[in-house]
Parts: structure tokens; C-alpha cells; sequence
């Protein structure tokens, strides 16, 4: 284990390992490209859906269990599928984390909205507010700390699972995990493992940083005032 441990770490600080296209620099580039650009397009797809479906009240059960279904895909299978499907690209990996992330960002969006109070909702439509003031300057705005949680579960899932990428000889972190364990090389596995897994506590503490600093100077939503 200390032989496993000490050549970790050399190869963490090497310089070597640092530099050219199969560097920790370009492969991480590759890792978060792949992930924020998943994140983002889920984030487009499931957050009208949560929104929509939290004001209305309407085809909850069917797209939560739509999105308990996309939580239950095996993330490999589908990846292996969309290949087939369309052959060699990117779109496999996309259509994979796409679908991972969708999930937990349209049940999340959906317990916000459920958990505003349905009495602030009524004093703001006593206020004459239209169906779409209410939703985008009362109901956002008290959703918005477990939509934010969405997003972050949504975020740390797509780069875990982003190493999949190297699955169809693409790049990114899992570069290193299956050429690793092609070479035999554990250090090498250990190395991109690590790597994914700070990558991911990085970014959530980003976002939960950033969630504490919007609430704390957010103003009250103007139905409450």
C-alpha cells in the first residue's frame, strides 16, 4: 500500500504528467467540457419540465416516474446502444449524462415548487400577478435553494460518470482508469480515480459556496413583502 501511495504521488507532481495531450491538464479540460456542457443541457431540458409541472400541478406522476426511469438506466448500456445507433461520436457520451442528470434536477425543481407555501401564492395572485409573475417572481425565488440542490447532486453524478467517455476511446479523466487497468497500471487507475473524485468535491463546494452567497443577500420575493 505505501508503494501504491508513494507512486501516486509522484505521479501527481511529475511534470511530465502534467504536459502534451495525454497530460492531467488537457485530460481534466476534456473532463469538465464533457460535464458542464451534460449538466447545462439537462439543466434546459428538466428545469421547464419541474417548473412547469410544480406551478400547474399537472403530469407529476408521470414525469417523476419518467425521471425515476432515467435514473434506473445502466449508464454503460445506454452509452453502448447510442453507439451502435450512431457510431462513432460523442453523442453516446451526451445522450448518457444527459439522461443521469435529468433526473435529480426535474424531482428536485418539483419539491421546490410543491413546498412554497400555497397561501404566498394566493396573496400574489390577490395582487392582480399573472400566472407567469407568480411563477418567475414568487414561486422561483422560494424553490430556487432545492432546485440549486438539484443542480449540484445533478452535477457531482455527471462527473463521476463522465469517465465513461474513455469507455468509447474518447478523453477526459477515465482516460487514465481504462488505459490503467488495460496496462495493469493501478497507480495510473488510482491516479484518475482520485482525480474524478476531486474534481467533483472541487465543484461542489463551488456550488455550495455560491448557493450561500445568492440566499444571503437574495431580497424577499415581493408577494411577501
Amino acid at each position: 500500500m505505501y508503494e501504491l501511495l508513494k507512486g501516486l504521488g509522484d505521479w501527481l507532481v511529475s511534470a511530465e504528467q502534467w504536459t502534451g495531450s495525454d497530460g492531467i491538464g488537457h485530460r481534466l479540460a476534456e473532463h469538465l467540457q464533457y460535464s458542464l456542457l451534460a449538466t447545462l443541457v439537462a439543466a434546459a431540458i428538466a428545469l421547464p419540465i419541474g417548473l412547469l409541472i410544480g406551478h400547474t400541478g399537472r403530469g407529476a406522476f408521470i414525469a417523476i416516474n419518467l425521471a425515476g426511469f432515467g435514473r434506473a438506466l445502466p449508464t454503460v448500456g445506454l452509452v453502448v446502444l447510442v453507439f451502435l445507433a450512431s457510431g462513432l461520436s460523442m453523442w453516446p457520451v451526451y445522450i448518457a449524462l444527459v439522461a443521469l442528470a435529468v433526473p435529480s434536477i426535474v424531482t428536485n425543481t418539483y419539491a421546490g415548487m410543491t413546498a412554497v407555501d400555497p397561501e404566498v401564492r394566493d396573496a400574489a395572485r390577490g395582487q392582480g400577478m399573472r400566472w407567469h409573475q407568480v411563477l418567475l417572481q414568487v414561486e422561483l425565488p422560494l424553490a430556487l435553494p432545492l432546485i440549486m440542490t438539484g443542480l449540484r447532486l445533478a452535477l457531482i453524478q455527471v462527473v463521476a460518470t463522465a469517465t465513461i467517455a474513455a469507455y468509447v476511446s474518447f478523453g477526459g479523466l477515465g482516460r487514465y482508469v481504462f488505459d490503467g487497468l488495460a496496462q495493469r497500471d493501478l497507480v495510473q487507475v488510482l491516479g484518475g480515480a482520485v482525480l474524478v473524485a476531486l474534481v467533483a468535491v472541487v465543484l461542489d463546494l463551488a456550488l455550495s459556496a455560491l448557493q450561500r452567497v445568492l440566499f444571503r443577500h437574495r431580497p424577499a420575493p415581493r408577494a411577501q413583502a
